[in-house]
């Protein structure tokens, strides 16, 4: 069935004022990129073509800023909230609404980008894995995808970006036959991800001014690169198309109107309040009364390899002696561990964690591969490594990392910091600890790359991030210093670091440091 979207009146000089069609089946069957720079009209079109095409095709909208949730009242899109769901459930949602031909929104607003980037791969990753009896056409817009496809390493992590990526590009390059056609709009092709770009067939270029996205622009088009300088006088809601959907020779049209709006809008100018200024500084320096601070439940872990592990590490189940005389003999059962033998495990746990992260490249490895590591170890030196099972592994190594080492658990100070520690985000505890270790011992605050290395990456710029995630959320508190210095409250203690320098890099700590050093295992 050939189905006709009308995007807008078409501007050439003999057709001024009709109608641009789109053919929606051969849209299905080839894909679209839009681009244009910030302000182009890139939303209103996508906002356009989805209200046109709701009635006749199901749809998913990637929706990084929460622009697109007003479909959901006037065309019955549902509106999936990604900060309340994992990504497992992400997975499961996609593959249900796969199976129901249901439309969505996914909201992605409220997450910093490498959350964004993995729960987009993951809701990305159940449309593309739904069983094939269900793989009905399918519209899947994504807008902004530089954001999950990038050309580039930014500052969010290697392991989102890979999987964003990969996510993205078996949508535009192996969706077709499950069914899902993608629409993707960029403010510069030199920002996404040339195979991803490379599988569109139509093309919707508007508004754009360096020099060298004008010439990219006209040789997707076929045009003449001495007449690319027309993009940058196109105005607000105008495009050049070209694509076997709407048509063979690049084609001027101007965007029509849409029946909802975005939350956000365009800014608009108004007057400022008529405030006297001693009415506005007191309005500005007025403390504020402390609100205490949030603790979201901790998300578990929906890593495969780490639940296998933790499957595996579980100690088997002691034998039962058999009831009839006839049984074959039950294994002789373990003796229970004494206290001094549990004292010599603890040790050795200590000693063997200590080789696991000598390792220069141990901060940056995930917890499954350092636990399998410990496992591994630990059985060539003859102790039960099962015993310390993955959550209290996990725990032992976020200490590890913080700093905290012999002794340091016996402090009732250091036990409630993990206890606050316990009710925070997984991928922030470590970081909250490392804070936690330093204000306990009266040390200068750490520093961006010792932040980093903490939480794993190399980064400063993510450890920066997290540092002003978790003080958005009331976690921590951050106060300037003289000479480019600071220190850092935590609140849910009452504790608060020394003044230090937030660029020092400690490039000595590569993690091989005994205690005599201050390294990792550094007794309190």
């Amino acid at each position: 069935m050939k189905v006709g979207i009308d995007m807008g009146a078409a501007m050439t000089a003999g057709a001024t004022g009709a109608s641009a069609m789109l053919d929606l089946e051969e849209l299905l069957a080839t894909r679209l990129l839009v681009q244009g720079n910030s302000g182009s009209g890139k939303s209103h079109l996508l906002r356009r073509l989805i209200e046109q095409s709701a009635r006749w095709v199901q749809q998913a909208v990637i929706d990084p800023e929460g622009d697109f949730v007003t479909l959901a009242e006037r065309f019955g899109h549902i509106v999936v909230n990604a900060d309340e769901h994992s990504e497992a459930a992400l997975q499961s949602v996609a593959a249900r609404v796969r199976q129901h031909r249901v439309s969505v929104v996914l909201n992605l607003e409220g997450l910093d980008a490498d959350m964004q980037m993995r729960h987009a791969a993951a809701f990305l990753g159940g449309l593309f894995d739904a069983d094939r009896d269900h793989w009905y056409p399918m519209l899947v817009v994504v807008d902004e995808a530089q954001l999950f496809a990038p050309s580039a390493a930014g500052e969010v992590s290697d392991e989102a970006r890979k999987v964003s990526l990969g996510a993205m590009t078996n949508l535009m390059c192996r969706g077709r036959k499950r069914g899902l056609a993608g629409v993707i709009a960029t403010q510069r092709l030199a920002k996404l991800a040339k195979n991803v770009a490379a599988e569109a067939s139509n093309f919707l270029m508007g508004r754009t001014f360096l020099d060298i996205d004008m010439a990219r622009a006209a040789d997707l088009l076929g045009m003449e690169r001495r007449t690319a300088e027309m993009f940058r006088d196109l105005e607000r809601g105008h495009f050049i198309a070209l694509g076997p959907a709407i048509s063979r020779r690049p084609l001027p049209l101007r965007i029509g109107a849409v029946e909802t709006q975005g939350r956000a809008g365009s800014p608009k100018l108004m007057p400022l309040p008529d405030t006297p200024l001693e009415d506005a500084r007191e309005l500005i320096f007025k403390p504020g009364e402390p609100e205490p601070p949030r603790l979201p439940a901790r998300r578990p872990s929906t890593s495969a390899s780490a639940d296998l592990l933790a499957q595996l590490s579980r100690p088997r189940p002691l034998p039962v002696e058999p009831e009839n005389e006839g049984a074959a003999p039950a294994l002789p059962m373990e003796e229970p561990e004494t206290p001094e033998q549990a004292a010599e495990r603890k040790a050795a746990y200590e000693a063997i964690l200590r080789e696991v992260l000598a390792d220069p490249e141990a901060p940056y490895r995930s917890i499954a591969v350092l636990y399998q590591d410990f496992l591994v170890r630990c059985r060539t030196q003859g102790v039960r490594g099962e015993l310390l099972e993955l959550p209290a592994f996990r725990r032992k190594l976020a200490a590890a990392r913080a700093g905290a080492g012999d002794g340091t658990e016996e402090n009732p100070a250091w036990a409630k910091a993990t206890q606050v520690a316990a009710t925070l985000p997984e991928d922030i505890q470590v970081v909250f600890l490392l804070l936690a270790r330093a204000a306990l011992d009266h040390l200068p605050c750490p520093s961006d790359a010792e932040v980093a290395r903490a939480c794993g990456s190399r980064s400063r710029g993510r450890a920066r991030r997290l540092l002003t995630y978790m003080e958005q959320r009331g976690f921590v508190a951050t106060r300037s210093g003289l000479g480019n210095t600071r220190s850092i409250a935590l609140p849910a203690l009452g504790w608060e670091t020394a003044l230090g320098d937030p660029n020092a890099d400690p490039n000595a700590d590569d993690g091989s440091e005994g205690p005599e050093d201050g390294g990792l295992f550094a007794t309190a």
